[in-house]
């Protein structure tokens, strides 16, 4: 095991600057908190159109309230619904184009963590992690997919893991999810790269949110061992996955396309124990 680091995390501001990204209308799901609210952050101050859905209404209350402090004029729509429900997702991609006419970028973020010992894994625990990470994934880009078709493009950015990539002990659901993600998001950019639809993925490493802080908590993750395994010596902000979600959908990454891009501080190159 490496020595522990003492390294800080860069004070993150949204000072990265896209101006083909304003105007573009971008969905972005699991917004309420975390990394997408990171992500709607950034795409407001590129003066992006956002539509945000959760599956708790009241932080998308107060994400929206935010933004609009933050930035005048911005044009913000909410959705409280779940990813996992086929019909609802239709139904918000539906409402996105009857508000901005078109659907630019959609960032599908929602997710959810899911570390058990495998054989106390339940059968119910295993459905829910596919059921959100992974047809919830497939669900929003299909609905996004079908009207960037008529539109004549767009990009879908699909959040994996760096453990879609490695494996982890404990993590069956969790990594078969987030596997299945990576090569899913393959699948949809060489099939809809003919239509002008670029798909990839960010596989983040442990980034700072209050679902890891929750794990912390609960004694199932080790916060000064995952420093310490990490070759930065630090785990990741919000704020710079948002970074590379702005950065793939702007056009310096027009020919960025079927890739799972890993933002882990180097977990995954480090493989010595």
């Amino acid at each position: 095991m490496m020595q522990q680091n003492t390294l800080k995390a860069p004070v993150c501001s949204y000072t990265q600057r896209y101006p083909e990204l304003a105007g573009k209308v971008v969905f972005v799901t699991g917004a309420g908190s975390g990394i997408g609210l990171a992500m709607a952050k950034a795409f407001a101050a590129n003066a992006a159109h956002l539509v945000l859905l959760d599956i708790n209404g009241q932080a998308l209350e107060q994400a929206r309230k935010e933004l609009e402090q933050q930035h005048s004029g911005i044009q913000v729509e909410t959705i409280a619904a779940s990813i996992t429900d086929e019909h609802a997702v239709e139904a918000a991609m539906a409402r996105t184009v009857e508000r901005f006419g078109r659907i630019d970028v959609v960032l599908n973020n929602a997710g959810i963590a899911m570390n058990r010992p495998t054989l106390e894994l339940s059968a119910a625990d295993w459905r829910q992690a596919i059921n959100i990470n992974l047809n919830g994934v497939f669900y929003c880009a299909q609905a996004a997919a079908r009207r960037m078709v008529d539109q004549g493009g767009g990009v879908i950015l699909n959040t994996a893991s760096m453990y879609g990539l490695t494996a982890a002990p404990q993590r069956a659901a969790y990594c078969a999810s987030k596997a299945a993600v990576v090569m899913l998001t393959k699948v949809l950019a060489i099939e809809w790269a003919q239509s002008n639809i670029r798909v990839n993925a960010i596989a983040p490493g442990y980034v700072q949110t209050a679902l890891i802080d929750k794990l912390v908590s609960e004694g199932r993750m080790d916060l000064d061992a995952l420093t310490a395994r990490t070759p930065s010596g630090r785990l990741a902000q919000p704020e710079e996955i948002a970074g590379v979600a702005l950065f793939l959908a702007a056009d310096g990454a027009a020919f960025i396309n079927g890739q799972a891009l890993v933002v882990d501080g180097g977990w995954t190159a480090y493989g010595y124990i």
